[in-house]
């Protein structure tokens, strides 16, 4: 079952200008759908993870309404048809 990324203004450039993106997958954790979509869409990848291939702290990523920094990171699950959505962190005064 596919799963559905949300993607907030700053990245749709990297995908077409899209605002959500289904990734005909079934991913067990969010490393795994991070990798399908940067798969489809490889500009992703460097504004999304680290050198080391951890989440850049200015991302925040939610499976349904779970914070994944709460629960587990990128090794959080991933359940059939989930929604992620992608926010980058807003910051300032």
């Amino acid at each position: 079952m596919a799963i559905r990324f949300f993607i907030p203004g700053p990245l749709r450039a990297f995908c077409g200008g899209l605002h959500h993106v289904e990734i005909a997958a079934s991913p067990a954790t969010v490393r795994e759908a991070i990798e399908a979509l940067c798969a489809a869409y490889p500009g992703l990848r460097d504004r999304l993870l680290n050198e080391e291939g951890q989440l850049r702290d200015h991302i925040n990523m939610f499976v349904g309404d779970e914070d994944i920094r709460y629960s587990g990171e990128l090794a959080t699950p991933v359940p059939p048809g989930a929604a992620i959505s992608i926010f980058p962190a807003v910051s300032g005064g």
